[in-house]
């Protein structure tokens, strides 16, 4: 077994290893980055395949309430390193950046590839060294990293400080799939249940929803679970629905599946029509029109909400077209019975993971001095719109300096 001695140790190439990384390479400390993929930044170009959603340009509070929970703990290391911090980062790539109407921001060129190809060539200037395809599996009994080679060899590692940012359990195909949180629980680490967060719902649809309208967009629509609510749209799939309002809204889905073992979700499929003004179109007489064309013109509904409302297998209720008042009632409050959550496989990011009371104020594991972790490995969550980046580089760069803190400590206590 080959012993190495290492000054600063980074386990997993994702946006917060390399934003750790970068920080401590900048800072003249000699690093050296392990992954068990043959290629950094894999799930990073993945978040960048439909445009790579940096961070967002919401007022502060506004911002930091996204994480819910974690706001009052994750507030002061956004602020370390916040979203203007994060798009002049970007722009010291060459990547400038552009906000969107919505408010998110995205790179000019659209795309993870260009900025990830020039991150990598600044962290080679600054002399970070990666090591591919080196699987960790824990420490050795002196506290040394040992990590696992696809030939089957292993190597120990000695570091002065050690980053594990090795992501949640989402997309385990790219390199992260939760295999650590056993590692750490040995240690006595205590970790939240990984579960899918930014995920798809499951909705029992007729086999005529499934057949006509998988892939159509419900626009314009608040959907509430709870006391919760969210604006925006969602996508009709061939399971379910998905899209950021269901996105949004996952931790309260989860918490009334947990209670009931399914939930209960109400859309309002016409948002910007008050109550009183659908009961007045809905009075007027239908005529000859089919109810689909009806519907159309009186409430203005595209095809894929009347299909919606009247799909009975979901909502178990059947439109009371005879009743204007009540009908328009439920088109503002139409109730979707959810049964279930996609796989964390294919969930888009992780809820769960380190507790944050097991960390110091600079995210080193109380109970394993002078070992840090980052990024979606912590117990936090945020919907999609820029805010699960953000966070993985602000914990990324936070780490990067408690590491820098803890050596020089060691070295001058």
């Amino acid at each position: 077994m080959t012993h190495i001695y290492n000054q600063c140790v980074i386990v997993g190439a994702g946006p917060a290893g390399l934003m750790a990384a970068e920080h401590l390479a900048s800072a003249g400390y000699k690093v050296t980055v392990y992954d068990r993929m043959a290629n950094p930044g894999r799930k990073f170009l993945l978040a960048g395949r439909g445009g790579l959603n940096l961070t967002h340009t919401d007022e502060p509070d506004e911002f930091l309430s996204r994480y819910r929970e974690a706001t009052a703990w994750l507030s002061p290391i956004i602020e370390a390193f916040t979203p203007d911090d994060l798009r002049e980062w970007c722009a010291g790539l060459g990547e400038e950046s552009f906000a969107g109407t919505s408010g998110r921001v995205f790179p000019k060129s659209f795309k993870a590839s260009p900025l990830l190809r020039a991150w990598l060539r600044r962290l080679d200037g600054l002399g970070v060294e990666f090591k591919a395809r080196h699987l960790w599996k824990g420490w050795d009994s002196s506290g040394a990293l040992i990590f696992e080679q696809p030939s089957g060899d292993r190597i120990v590692v000695k570091a002065e400080a050690t980053l594990l940012a090795l992501g949640g359990a989402s997309w385990p195909k790219l390199g992260s799939d939760g295999q650590w949180t056993s590692l750490l629980q040995e240690q006595g680490i205590a970790i939240a249940p990984l579960q899918a967060a930014n995920a798809s719902v499951v909705v029992l649809w007729s086999d005529r929803m499934k057949e006509r309208f998988a892939g159509a967009a419900l626009k314009r629509i608040i959907v509430s679970a709870g006391s919760a609510e969210a604006k925006g749209e969602a996508i009709v799939t061939q399971t379910g629905l998905e899209g950021g309002v269901v996105y949004a809204l996952g931790p309260d889905i989860r918490r009334m599946m947990t209670v009931g073992g399914e939930a209960v979700i109400h859309l309002d499929l016409r948002r910007d029509l008050p109550v009183s003004i659908l009961i007045e179109r809905l009075a007027k007489p239908r005529g000859k029109q089919s109810v689909s064309t009806w519907l159309h013109k009186a409430a203005g509904l595209a095809p894929a909400a009347i299909a919606l409302f009247r799909e009975e297998a979901a909502t178990g209720l059947k439109a009371p077209f005879d009743d204007p008042e009540a009908l328009a009632k439920l088109l503002k409050h139409l109730p979707i019975r959810i049964t279930g959550m996609a796989s964390l496989e294919r969930a888009i990011s992780t809820a769960g993971g380190v507790q944050s009371t097991e960390l110091d104020e600079q995210l080193m594991v109380i109970r394993h001095p002078g070992v840090f972790v980052a990024g979606e490995m912590v117990d936090w969550e945020a919907p999609t719109g820029g805010y699960l980046l953000q966070a993985c580089f602000s914990t990324g760069a936070l780490a990067a300096k408690g590491m820098s803190h803890w050596i020089d400590r060691q070295r001058n206590p």
